[in-house]
């Protein structure tokens, strides 16, 4: 179903992505109606900028009895919500913005999706298609929703999609020419319910394919899938930094392929500017995606070497009598906090030198798996936020593990105690908005904080 003159759509939940599903579908003269249980100024003022057609209805909670064609859900509403429930029940189809943007979009999609590293993943494919001369952009997940973008794609080779797994449970026929599937590690179970749910969601990525399709799958998250027996119609390539069965592969510092006219070394990490077993992933990913689109090794691996990672991924924000102060808020999730502390740079005299700030709204993970490098690697845990407690409980058996009221106290604890060579590191393992508007918001804070405190030190 296309949306047009004659349907009727609803769209619930206003954020970014409902407001860019609102404002596209104006312009196809479908009848709109624009529902959420919010009604901050914020929204109130945009709504007194739609046209008289568009039928906002804010603060609104009750089921809706109107007939339509189309509802289009925005990515923080579960599909268990009362209103969708109903919309449901009726029979009406329930999409994302992902699927209403893809309905509309005018070039192939490059959709990247898996628990860590997604947004690195989708700057740097972005970058290394920009820099070999591709018309590309970016969008969905990242920050940009796809219908916000939609009248430049009839221009592009390619947009290149951050998608999560919200995103990939109201996708009805998305296909992804490139589709990349970076990892699966816990995430988000308090809205899928279970390990299984999750990785199906993220699945669901590959689903429409065809075999002429690039499947591009980190090794172990490939062997999940087959685990679940999830059907997989593109064309399977594996990468892996870890298990030299994968056709791209690590070996050293090198990375190796398989693939039919690329045998051998394609890169090599030492010259890349960014260490670490997860870059190298990334870099794979990238350089594969690169592949896809026929790109010629010669002209990848001169960008690929000067990668660097963005805001709030193992960012360096200061330095201070020899302790480094890192910024990785973007680490939201168990998985992603192990990478960072195997990633930050030991100390010459021991390698348990990090000043850890966890802690924040849990997702309903379990924080054990990341006790094994909480004891390798950090000195001392500052806990913040609604899981601090939980957090404790799980950490304190291998690393000492202290309760702190708020970011500003966990900073300045970690900083006064830090000796040369440590490490001061933001990386959360949770959710933000117990406490903060957004992981950037809390990495603002950190940031802020941090130069708030070595400003401070300095008049000492």
């Amino acid at each position: 179903m296309k949306p047009g003159p004659d349907k009727a759509v609803c769209v619930l939940g206003l954020g970014r992505s409902g407001k860019a599903a609102v404002e596209w579908l104006q312009t196809t003269g479908a009848k709109v109606t624009a529902v959420d249980g919010r009604a901050t100024p914020e929204l109130q003022q945009w709504a007194a900028q739609l046209p008289e057609e568009i039928d906002c209805r804010l603060g609104e909670r009750a089921v809706m009895a109107d007939r339509f064609d189309l509802a289009v859900v925005s990515p923080g509403v579960p599909l268990d919500q009362p209103q969708v429930a109903s919309l449901r029940a009726r029979g009406v189809p329930v999409w994302g913005e992902l699927e209403l943007g893809w309905s509309a979009s005018q070039c192939p999609a490059i959709a990247i999706t898996g628990t860590n590293g997604k947004t690195t993943t989708t700057e740097w494919v972005t970058q290394l298609l920009a820099e070999t001369r591709r018309e590309v952009m970016s969008a969905g997940n990242i920050g940009r929703p796809l219908c916000e973008v939609l009248p430049q794609t009839r221009k592009l080779d390619a947009v290149v999609l951050e998608v999560s797994s919200f995103q990939l449970e109201t996708i009805d026929a998305f296909r992804a020419s490139v589709a990349v599937l970076l990892n699966l590690a816990e995430d988000h179970l308090d809205r899928h319910g279970s390990m299984e749910n999750y990785v199906r969601a993220k699945a669901r990525l590959l689903e429409n394919q065809k075999p002429f399709d690039w499947a591009i799958i980190q090794f172990e998250a490939w062997e999940q899938l087959q685990a679940l027996a999830v059907k997989v119609p593109g064309k399977v390539v594996t990468f892996s930094a870890r298990n030299n069965s994968a056709d791209v592969y690590v070996d050293g510092n090198r990375v190796i392929s398989r693939l039919p006219g690329t045998e051998g070394p394609v890169l090599d990490l030492a010259e890349c500017v960014l260490e670490g077993t997860h870059n190298a992933e990334n870099l794979m990913a990238a350089w594969l995606v690169g592949r896809a689109m026929k790109l010629l090794p010669a002209e990848m691996v001169p960008v690929l070497q000067t990668l660097r990672t963005g805001e709030h991924r193992c960012e360096l924000v200061a330095e201070w009598e020899g302790v480094r102060f890192y910024n990785d808020s973007k680490a939201t999730n168990v998985h992603a906090l192990v990478s960072a502390l195997r990633s930050m740079p030991p100390a010459k005299q021991a390698a348990r030198n990090v000043w850890l700030i966890a802690g924040g709204q849990g997702k309903g993970m379990d924080y054990q798996p990341a006790a094994s490098a909480v004891g390798e690697r950090v000195k001392e845990a500052w806990l913040i936020g609604a899981s601090a407690a939980e957090i404790q409980s799980a950490w304190s058996p291998f690393a000492p593990c202290n309760l702190a009221a708020d970011l500003i106290e966990a900073i300045a604890e970690a900083g006064r105690n830090a000796a040369p060579g440590d490490v001061v590191l933001l990386s959360p393992a949770c959710a933000s908005f117990d406490m903060f508007d957004s992981y950037q918001h809390r990495g603002n804070q950190f940031r802020a904080a941090v130069t708030e405190w070595v400003e401070s030190r300095q008049g000492d």
